[in-house]
């Protein structure tokens, strides 16, 4: 019994995990920063795990999924002032020149 290769297509204008990821960059572009600061402290920290000496494992767990939380959280608050100033400041005195 072998399985189809082509037995679910996904809805017409909803391509591969590819071109979802390229649509949601660009609608926001902080969702990679994120993506890449965690990558960036998750890979740091396993690369400092031969050398935390007298640090338990789960501490040094805990230090490590914090700070990728961080870049996560940091993101996120980048793209919230962003979003921020391009509608209140931004528009504000877009509307102020138009006037």
């Amino acid at each position: 019994m072998s399985a189809k290769k082509d037995w679910w297509v996904p809805p017409e204008g909803e391509g591969g995990a590819s071109d979802k990821l390229l649509r949601k960059t660009r609608e926001s572009p902080l969702v990679p920063v994120g993506l890449g600061g965690c990558l960036v402290v998750t890979a740091y920290g396993i690369y400092r795990l031969k050398a935390r000496g007298p640090l338990k494992m789960s501490l040094h767990l805990i230090h490590t999924r914090v700070a990728a939380q961080a870049c996560a959280v940091g993101a996120i608050m980048l793209g919230a002032v962003y979003t921020m100033y391009c509608d209140y400041i931004k528009r504000t005195a877009h509307d102020a020149e138009e006037k």
